[in-house]
């Protein structure tokens, strides 16, 4: 797809904030003595770091751009001071300070990529330090706090945290990952601005010396206060079944991948170290970095594809502090910000945007880049599965925008032919619209449990009885009669259901799985869609609990009447239960239809006035 051309790109960093990472803290050249920031025993000494700090003239607010200035031979002498450790040493001194993190694994991991000075992998392990520290400041601020802010600069800015740990100390964060304003270090290398050139590995090294820090501060507050620190759950990613579409990656998957990273315009040149490393994470099942990796990066190629296909070339780099970056919220949204439409999804088609939606956005999905850049989740216990299904969706998505010539090779592999149909034929698994299909299908699973358990010998003839009462007979063929009506309501898609003449009680399963099955659109679904929704997925989750306590309550009184444990009046109310249960079936089986039928039919719900809408959405709410 030629859409992505142009002249080479050397950063997507815009030149301020480029010149602020890059350049700003590199302009003082004097020497900062080591022992003034940290003490033979490791201790950091925090008054010379805030001593850097500066603010403007009133006082009330920093001065980032001096701050930062202020800061650059103090984090020079932290770096130097680092690399001059054996890891022994370092962890002698700094693992205990790690512990309130909850996850000291990451110092001698972050210490082996500043060792090799690895580019990429330092980026990578900045990164896992800004969200699993603020997963753990969190964790400090609720020792005060009852809501823990969602985003790392209000958590920065709380009181909660400045009682802890001071307002100086605070300062020092905004300036290295909480602000805009500053180095910002934990949103440019998230939302996939910048390179592994764009990051100097001295803030690195610093922000590892601050970590422990916070640890040194936070033990004394603990022990003065009399209070332990309790971390909150992480989260391990499971029930990924739905999502699981691509079969697992394999070596021949792993080669493609490395071969059309190199080619496709999707990635930038400068960029290209990340997609290495995140192979090389996969194949030495490091899942979640590579995860990290993939997550960031198909940020900056989508980006490139956004600001190519709506002629805003300039959205490719880091805005200034004033104006929002441009991230997936804004890449994967409808419209754009001055109301146009965004040409993005009409680009990658509403499959890819569905698959990307599920991933990334909808609440009932695994949210993979709120969950990890926030710390919620349990790196070490990652599932491959989530992984292996992004791995394989970006060398599908690298493939749409490679050239011809690579391309018409690549299309004859049968592994390339697999997924891309895969990719084309993907619907949502993550949208309320598939969750209350999944409902049905579930209570309808519920319902064919009921069949009435074997009785014992003496109960054989009422049994049989109960089988064939013309009451039962009635009501299956009233509830057949009132479905063959309601399917000449069923969409031309599903025309070969609504031509049906008959719909014995056997069929309904099938028909029930039929409707479930029908496509529903739910890329950029309307407000009042999502409201009906809401609605028919309360009935269905009625419809189920129903369900269930009947199945249970069926089991235990067929067990007490096998173990003789029922007296007379008892076993007559049982009997009496199950023959009001044949009745009972038909009429949960015609609600599940009416929720399926109003699911099919439920953009009709767009054309209808405010007043109809509201008079619909009552009708509903009172079933």
């Amino acid at each position: 797809m030629e859409i992505l051309i142009g002249d080479p790109i050397t950063t997507c960093l815009s030149p301020v904030v480029h010149d602020m990472i890059c350049n700003l803290g590199f302009e003082l050249r004097e020497k900062c003595d080591i022992n003034s920031i940290v003490t033979q025993n490791g201790e950091v000494c925090w008054k010379t770091i805030t001593d850097c700090v500066s603010y403007t003239e009133s006082g009330q607010s920093l001065d980032y751009w001096e701050s930062i200035q202020q800061l650059g031979p103090v984090c020079e002498a932290v770096h130097l001071y680092i690399l001059s450790l054996t890891r022994e040493q370092l962890e002698i001194q700094y693992a205990p300070w790690f512990q309130w993190t909850s996850f000291p694994e990451l110092l001698p991991e972050i210490f082996a990529a500043l060792e090799s000075l690895h580019l990429p992998s330092i980026a990578l392990g900045m990164m896992k330090l800004a969200s699993c520290l603020e997963r753990a400041l969190g964790d400090v601020f609720l020792l005060i706090g009852k809501e823990c802010p969602f985003l790392l600069r209000d958590l920065l800015a709380s009181a909660e945290l400045a009682q802890v740990f001071g307002r100086p100390v605070m300062d020092v964060l905004k300036i290295f990952i909480g602000s805009p304003c500053g180095l910002n270090l934990r949103n440019v290398l998230w939302h996939g601005f910048a390179s592994p050139q764009d990051i100097p590995p001295k803030y690195c090294s610093s922000m590892l010396v601050l970590t422990a820090g916070l640890g040194q501060l936070l033990k004394s507050y603990l022990h003065q206060m009399k209070v332990t620190l309790a971390h909150r759950p992480l989260i391990t990613l499971t029930n990924l079944e739905d999502l699981i579409v691509f079969p697992a990656v394999t070596n021949e998957v792993l080669s493609l991948v490395e071969n059309v990273m190199k080619k496709s315009a999707m990635i930038l040149k400068i960029m290209l170290p990340y997609w290495e490393l995140a192979v090389v994470k996969f194949k030495v099942h490091r899942f979640a970095d590579c995860t990290i990796l993939l997550l960031s990066q198909l940020e900056t190629g989508l980006r490139r594809v956004f600001t190519a296909v709506n002629k805003c070339p300039d959205r490719l780099l880091t805005a200034e502090s004033a104006t929002p970056y441009t991230t997936f919220d804004e890449i994967l949204a409808k419209h754009l910000n001055d109301g146009s439409i965004n040409q993005v999804p009409l680009v990658l088609g509403e499959p890819a945007m569905e698959f990307l939606w599920d991933f990334l956005n909808h609440q009932e999905g695994p949210r993979i880049r709120d969950r990890l850049s926030h710390g919620e989740v349990n790196l070490c216990e990652f599932p491959e599965d989530a992984a292996s299904q992004l791995l394989a969706f970006s060398l599908v998505l690298l493939l749409r925008f490679t050239e011809e010539e690579v391309l018409s090779e690549l299309k004859e592999e049968a592994v390339v032919q697999l997924l891309v149909s895969l990719v084309n034929g993907y619907r949502s698994r993550c949208h309320p619209a598939f969750q209350l299909q999944k409902q049905v299908l579930s209570c309808e699973k519920s319902l064919r449990m009921w069949p009435v358990l074997p009785l014992p010998e003496e109960s054989c003839q009422e049994a049989a009885r109960l089988e064939g009462t013309s009451e039962t007979r009635a009501c299956d063929s009233l509830i057949s009669k009132i479905l063959c009506e309601l399917c000449h309501h069923v969409p031309g898609s599903c025309c070969a259901v609504s031509r049906l003449d008959g719909l014995p009680s056997e069929r309904w399963p099938w028909l029930l799985s039929e409707l479930c099955s029908t496509h529903i659109p739910t890329l950029f679904c309307p407000r009042i869609i999502l409201e009906v929704l809401v609605v028919l997925r309360g009935i269905s989750s009625q419809c189920q609990r129903t369900s269930d306590q009947i199945v249970a309550s069926l089991q235990l009184k067929h067990r007490q009447w096998v173990e003789r444990k029922l007296h007379s009046r008892q076993r007559q109310n049982y009997l009496r239960m199950l023959s009001s249960v044949r009745l009972l079936s038909p009429v949960l089986y015609l609600i599940l239809f009416l929720i399926v039928l109003e699911l099919v039919n439920i953009h009709v719900v767009c054309g209808k006035s405010a007043q109809e809408y509201q008079q619909y959405l009552n009708t509903l709410r009172t079933l």
